[in-house]
């Protein structure tokens, strides 16, 4: 199947560069300590550790948990910055001039040896609202990344996006380490305005998803949205094929739940499964995710519940009769 955003490279160079000799200070004052390896978590609980010397330090990442060296994805807990942002200020400095919500960010450390497999990360581009953004601290000339088969050796102080949607591995022939700042963000528009015009010219925009941003609500305006439906199973899972849910028969209870301090969650079956973002006129975003899935509410005697995937600009709906959770 081709990529989504055929239309233009898998990477590019970004208008920004940073102080190399600043960046690699700060990484210093974090290395006082032995780094985790990297893990992912799946859905179930299940932790996978890496089998190769792929290590990593969690700036900003689900709870603020310094185990989670994962990127995360939707849930019940926000990314949160841990405690190691503070200690690394250029670093910190760094992010905030980033234009967009920010998810997790990590230094990932590729060892001598390590070689990860080819393989695309599901939903991780422009498409689903989320870019991966590298800036690269330390490198040798071992580090490679291949991305659909071209080299890629970032150096030093240099910013970079890449869709790693599409097929990758990395690998470190060297003696020495490398090591990237890998932040993942929610796609806005302030964020393509870093992007080469280049790049910008031949970019399909009808195939980018621009997030929304959030939009508080107090908590008699969440409250109004607390209803009960059915929900085919599938939605809750973002990994689930575009559109799939509305080809699933196979449906669960479902409420949207506030809590006095105007929390909103969706429950699935009586458990709760995710928090939700309000990003305007009653539609919510899973926290820790994207725009990709949303759950919009029309509230009133008799309720609507609205579903909603997107690729791009291309929106998968399904409109369901609902109750007020009284």
């Amino acid at each position: 199947m081709p990529p989504v955003l055929a239309t233009v490279p898998p990477a590019a160079r970004l208008k920004a560069t940073f102080d190399a000799d600043r960046l690699q200070a700060d990484l210093r004052t974090l290395s006082e300590h032995r780094w985790s390896l990297q893990r992912s978590y799946a859905d179930d609980g299940t932790i996978t550790e890496a089998e190769v010397d792929w290590r990593c330090l969690s700036l900003r990442s689900v709870g603020a948990n310094l185990e989670r060296t994962d990127p995360g994805g939707p849930g019940l807990v926000e990314h949160e910055d841990t405690i190691w942002r503070e200690k690394a200020p250029y670093l910190s400095e760094v992010l905030d001039a980033i234009p967009a919500e920010m998810r997790s960010v990590r230094l990932l450390a590729l060892g001598p040896g390590a070689k990860s497999w080819e393989h695309n990360d599901t939903k991780y581009g422009p498409a689903w609202g989320t870019a991966r953004l590298h800036v690269p601290i330390t490198t040798c000339a071992g580090a490679k990344l291949f991305m659909e088969g071209t080299l890629h050796q970032w150096q030093p102080g240099e910013f970079w996006f890449g869709d790693f949607s599409r097929m990758h591995y990395v690998e470190n022939t060297d003696t020495t380490t490398r090591v990237h700042m890998v932040i993942d963000t929610l796609v806005s528009e302030e964020l393509l305005e870093l992007f080469p015009d280049e790049y910008l010219a031949d970019l399909d925009r009808d195939k980018v998803l621009i997030n929304k941003k959030r939009v508080p609500l107090s908590a008699d305006e969440a409250a109004k949205h607390a209803v009960k439906f059915r929900i085919p199973v599938s939605f809750p899972s973002w990994e689930e094929e575009d559109g799939e849910f509305l080809r699933v028969r196979e449906q669960a209870d479902a409420t949207i739940e506030v809590s006095d301090d105007g929390t909103v969650v969706l429950t699935v079956d009586g458990k709760p499964t995710v928090k939700l973002i309000h990003i305007g006129d009653g539609e919510f975003r899973f926290a820790g995710w994207t725009d990709e899935r949303t759950i919009a509410v029309t509230p009133g005697a008799e309720p609507t519940v609205t579903l909603r995937s997107r690729v791009g600009t291309t929106v998968n709906q399904l409109d369901i009769t609902a109750e007020p959770l009284v």
